[in-house]
């Protein structure tokens, strides 16, 4: 039975997801505090056979190399995001005092569609506006979205780092988020989750 599991990880609390099938996991954004998240899969007892990552922010990417080494397993990013992982100025570390961030280049893109790993079905949609290539993952079965910072409960995600924008985040929200099924949870990138019927009756954003 697939189960998800939220573990908030780094300096900035980023939602960190497990996902879990089979004895076999998909790791979404490791944020940082890699002992954690190892801590978890061993608990667990699974083995994991990817990485796939909502956007590239700093906040998302702490634990990546880690992980990557530790598990060897490839990493999955949206393509307009190719060159964050490496460069601490696109991916904002370079903008906080926390030290620059990076790790190596993803091993594959993402691209929008329905995506087959392992035991694990599921669609990911370009949801961009936070940042250009952000991705949100749907598990339309188990009715759940892996949304990264796109929506929020109550709030959406910030665009005045580079590569924001407001208008396109608002839009992807509305046709590529609102668009589910009422009853679809949505997992944040930060914070509680909350469900697309929530976010349309009581997001400021969008009443």
């Amino acid at each position: 039975m697939l189960k998800i599991a939220r573990l908030p990880l780094g300096p900035m609390g980023t939602n960190s997801y497990v996902i879990t099938e089979n004895k076999q996991a998909l790791v979404i954004d490791p944020g940082g505090d890699f002992q954690k998240l190892d801590h978890l899969i061993k608990e667990k007892g699974v083995k994991v056979i990817a990485i796939l990552l909502t956007h590239a922010h700093f906040d998302h990417i702490g634990a990546v190399e880690q992980a990557r080494i530790e598990y060897e397993v490839p990493v999955y990013l949206h393509e307009e995001e190719k060159d964050w992982l490496t460069d601490s100025r696109l991916n904002g570390s370079a903008l906080f005092q926390l030290g620059e961030i990076t790790a190596k280049p993803a091993d594959y893109f993402l691209e929008p569609g329905q995506m087959e790993i392992g035991p694990f079905q599921f669609e990911v949609r370009h949801t961009p506006g936070h940042s250009p290539g952000s991705v949100s993952f749907v598990f339309r079965n188990q009715r759940f979205t892996v949304a990264g910072d796109t929506l929020f409960q109550r709030g959406i995600g910030r665009t005045d780092l580079p590569g924001g924008d407001g208008d396109l985040l608002l839009d992807s929200i509305t046709t590529q988020l609102f668009s589910l099924r009422n009853d679809m949870r949505i997992y944040p990138g930060h914070g509680l989750p909350t469900t697309v019927e929530e976010e349309r009756k009581n997001n400021p954003f969008f009443i």
